[in-house]
């Protein structure tokens, strides 16, 4: 299983959430309010990001994260 990899941007105020290397090419679909699911050509879920993420979480400090390993 490919590692997820976690970028905080806090210029942009935006959380990317990578399942594996991310890619330079991918489609991006906006599925709720600041959600948007990143694809890559075949459709495959392989990203997502989240907008306005301290404002989102109402936090600069810290946000609850839970990760499952299987």
């Amino acid at each position: 299983m490919d590692k997820v990899k976690i970028y905080y941007s806090k210029e942009k105020d935006t959380i990317d959430i990578w399942f594996g290397e991310p890619e330079l090419e991918v489609i991006s679909e906006e599925v709720g309010e600041g959600l948007i699911l990143k694809k890559d050509k075949d459709g495959k879920v392989i990203g997502i990001e989240k907008l306005y993420a301290v404002k989102s979480f109402g936090t600069e400090k810290s946000f609850p994260v839970e990760l499952v390993m299987t």
